[in-house]
C-alpha cells in the first residue's frame, strides 16, 4: 500500500526548518505524521590531504548536548550545492579545493524529515588568504584537526565520530577513493 496525504497543516516555520503535520492513510491504516522539512538542502565536504589525511572540525551540538566531530558541512542558503560546499570549507577550515568533486547524494532522516544533502570531496587544497578563525567561531567551531583516513574509520568504530551524516559522507569518500570494497 502506499501512503496518501489526506491532510496537512503547517505547525512550525523558520528561516532553517518548515515542520508540518500531516493526516495520513498508510500500511498501518489512518494516522498522523510529522514531518521536518530543510528550507534549503545541506552540503558536507570531506577534505582529503597529499598525505591522505582527513580534515575535520569539532563542535558542540546544542541538541544532544555533545562535542561532535563532523566533516566540515552546513546549509545551502540558496546558493548552489558545489558555492556552498566551497563557503563551508572555507567558512570552518579556511581553506579552498583546487578540485572540489561531488560524490554522492542522502537525504538525513528520511523517516521524519525531508532533508536532501550533497557530499563533496575536496583535494588540492590550500590556504585561503585572509581567512580568519573568527569564521570558525562563529560557527561554535573549537577545533580543526587533520586525522589518517584509517584511524577516521577507527574513530567511527570507536564511536568517537557518531554523527551520521559526517559517517555517511566519509563512506561516500571512503567508497570514491578505493579505501572499501
Amino acid at each position: 500500500m502506499s501512503w496518501r496525504t489526506e491532510s496537512s497543516r503547517s505547525v512550525y516555520e523558520n528561516r532553517w526548518i518548515a515542520v508540518r503535520e500531516d493526516g495520513v492513510s498508510g500500511p498501518a491504516g489512518a494516522g498522523i505524521y510529522g514531518v521536518v522539512r530543510m528550507q534549503h538542502p545541506a552540503v558536507f565536504v570531506v577534505a582529503v590531504d597529499t598525505h591522505g589525511r582527513v580534515c575535520l572540525v569539532a563542535l558542540e551540538r546544542y541538541p544532544t548536548g555533545t562535542r561532535s566531530i563532523e566533516v566540515p558541512a552546513g546549509g545551502t542558503d540558496g546558493e548552489s550545492p558545489r558555492e556552498a560546499a566551497e563557503r563551508e570549507l572555507r567558512e570552518e577550515t579556511g581553506l579552498r579545493a583546487g578540485e572540489l568533486t561531488e560524490i554522492g547524494f542522502m537525504y538525513a532522516l528520511n523517516g521524519i524529515a525531508d532533508a536532501p544533502e550533497h557530499v563533496f570531496l575536496a583535494t588540492g587544497l590550500e590556504p585561503v588568504p585572509g581567512a580568519h578563525a573568527t569564521d570558525r567561531h562563529e560557527e561554535g567551531i573549537d577545533e580543526v584537526s587533520w586525522v589518517p583516513f584509517p584511524e577516521v574509520l577507527g574513530m567511527i568504530r570507536d564511536r568517537r565520530i557518531t554523527d551520521g551524516e559526517t559517517i555517511a559522507a566519509l563512506m561516500f569518500a571512503a567508497i570514491h577513493l578505493g579505501r572499501v570494497s
